[in-house]
């Protein structure tokens, strides 16, 4: 049985994310390291575990997180459909089952902003851990007269967290509003958190978000 763990000490897997973080270094894109991946993977079992899923989900769950952007070595768009059939080409390489291999491929596949909808439990997660990775030290350049708005955005953020107690979904987030009111934050990120709604009613939970300590949604 393929584990986290395998996945973690994969080289060619580990290859895939640090060059394909270095692409999109070059495109200006915010950091998606190990750092981004490993956090999507802890934060989507984390979901799960409270949410009474199995031990084995939540393995999933951990491997999708950590390997869900290594299609940007391929280029940004439609990076989660080539992440899923690297994935896919990948695990079954390893030997990986292939209901198992489905799930992971499936989360990966849909779980960008454009077009992804959560299909099982393991892909609700992975869109809710990922899209509510927002945070300062994803920002690469830290001079801010040269940032763009989604520069401006994550660097305003000095603090989120996801808490999950009574079947809710909490989306903390602490904002510094002199670089970034909280009407620009979620005008850019409006399709995201509406992603994580959906997900999360997927999962029979609802979604709420809290910015500054006021309840926006």
């Amino acid at each position: 049985m393929i584990t986290y763990e395998d996945i973690k000490k994969d080289a060619e897997i580990n290859t895939y994310i640090k060059l394909s973080d270095q692409a999109l270094a070059v495109m200006g894109y915010t950091v998606h390291s190990t750092a981004h991946t490993e956090k999507v993977g802890l934060n989507a079992a984390k979901i799960l575990a409270s949410l009474g899923y199995s031990k084995r989900e939540e393995e999933l769950a951990k491997i999708a997180g950590y390997i869900h952007d290594i299609g940007n070595i391929a280029g940004r768009h439609y990076h989660s459909q080539t992440g899923a059939a690297m994935a896919f080409q990948i695990l079954t390489s390893l030997g990986m089952d292939a209901a198992e291999i489905a799930i992971i491929v499936s989360s990966i596949g849909n779980h960008d902003g454009d077009y992804g909808v959560a299909v099982n439990p393991v892909s609700a997660a992975i869109i809710i851990a990922d899209k509510t990775d927002v945070r300062r030290s994803r920002v690469r350049d830290k001079i801010i007269e040269l940032f763009d708005v989604h520069d401006r955005v994550n660097y305003s953020v000095v603090r989120s967290e996801l808490e999950i107690d009574n079947q809710i979904i909490r989306f903390v987030v602490s904002i510094d509003t002199n670089i970034c009111s909280i009407m620009d934050y979620f005008d850019l990120f409006l399709t995201r958190m509406t992603m994580c709604k959906n997900a999360a009613n997927f999962l029979g939970v609802h979604f709420t978000i809290e910015a500054n300590g006021t309840k926006i949604l």
